[in-house]
C-alpha cells in the first residue's frame, strides 16, 4: 500500500496500445489520485452526439488527431469544472497533451496562472507488436469506459460488460489499418513533445515493458519516491491493535 504527502499531477504519454488507460486505472487506485482520459471525454461527446463529438467522429475515423485548439478547450474546461487548477490538487491526464503546441497553450492558459503544473511526465515504451495484439482484442464499455481485454482480461460473459451486462464494443479505431496510421502521426507528434518536457527540469521520466504488469511495478516506485511513502501494512495492523489495548 502507498500514500502521497504531496500533490502529484501527472501525465501520462504512449501510444495507441500502450497501456496508458490500464496503468492510469491502477495509479488511481493505489493512490487513490483522480483522472481525466481525454479519450473517455471524447467518446462521451461522440455518443452524445454534441458538435465536438462529430466533429470528432469524422475525424477519428480517417485515422487522424483533433486539431490541438479543440483539445486544448476540451481538457481545459473539465480540469475547470471539478475545480482541479489549483496548487494543492492532484490528478492524472491520459492521453492529452498529445503535442507541443497542446502542451504550451495547456500551461500557458490554464496551469502556470493556477500554480497548478504537471510535475511527472511518464513517457511508456512499449513493443509495436505488444500494442497490436491489445488493440486487436481489445473490447469496451463506453459509457463507463471500461476496457476488456479477450487474452488476459475478459468480459465474465462474452461480449458484455461485467457490471452492468450491457453490449461491448471495439472502438472505431481500433481498426488495425487505422491503428497504424495513427501510431504514425502519434510518433510525429510526440517527439517535440518528449523535448517540451525535457526542458521542464526533472519532469520527464521514461519507462520501458512489454507487460502493464513490469512497467506497473517500476511506476509505482516512481510516483512513492516522488511524491509519496510505501505503508508497511502489516506494521500499521500492528500498531492499531496495541492502540485499541492500551
Amino acid at each position: 500500500m502507498s500514500r502521497l504527502l504531496r500533490p502529484a499531477r501527472v501525465l501520462l504519454l504512449g501510444p495507441p496500445g500502450s497501456g496508458k488507460g490500464t496503468q492510469t486505472e491502477r495509479l488511481r487506485k493505489q493512490f487513490e489520485i483522480p483522472s481525466i482520459s481525454s479519450g473517455d471525454i471524447l467518446r462521451h461527446h461522440i455518443k452524445d452526439g454534441t458538435e465536438i463529438g462529430q466533429l470528432a467522429s469524422s475525424i477519428i475515423n480517417q485515422g487522424k488527431l483533433l486539431p490541438d485548439v479543440v483539445m486544448t478547450k476540451v481538457v481545459a474546461s473539465e480540469l475547470r469544472r471539478r475545480h482541479w487548477l489549483s496548487p494543492s490538487t492532484s490528478w492524472l491526464l491520459d492521453g492529452f497533451p498529445r503535442t507541443h503546441a497542446q502542451a504550451e497553450m495547456l500551461d500557458a492558459q490554464e496551469l502556470e496562472p493556477a500554480n497548478a503544473g504537471m510535475n511527472l511526465v511518464v513517457e511508456l515504451q512499449v513493443p509495436e507488436d505488444a500494442m497490436f495484439d491489445r488493440i486487436a482484442n481489445r473490447l469496451v464499455h463506453v459509457p463507463s469506459g471500461r476496457v476488456y481485454n479477450l487474452t488476459y482480461n475478459p468480459p465474465k460473459v462474452r461480449g458484455r460488460d461485467d457490471i452492468t451486462g450491457e453490449p461491448l464494443s471495439r472502438r472505431p479505431d481500433d481498426d488495425p489499418a487505422v491503428f497504424r496510421k495513427r501510431l504514425k502521426e502519434y510518433r510525429a507528434c510526440t517527439e517535440p513533445l518528449v523535448e517540451y518536457y525535457k526542458k521542464s527540469g526533472d519532469v520527464l521520466w521514461s519507462v520501458a515493458g512489454e507487460t502493464s504488469d513490469v512497467i506497473y511495478a517500476q511506476l509505482e516506485r516512481e510516483v512513492v519516491r516522488r511524491f509519496g511513502e510505501s505503508v508497511d501494512e502489516s506494521a500499521e495492523m500492528d500498531s492499531e491493535a496495541a492502540g485499541a489495548a492500551d
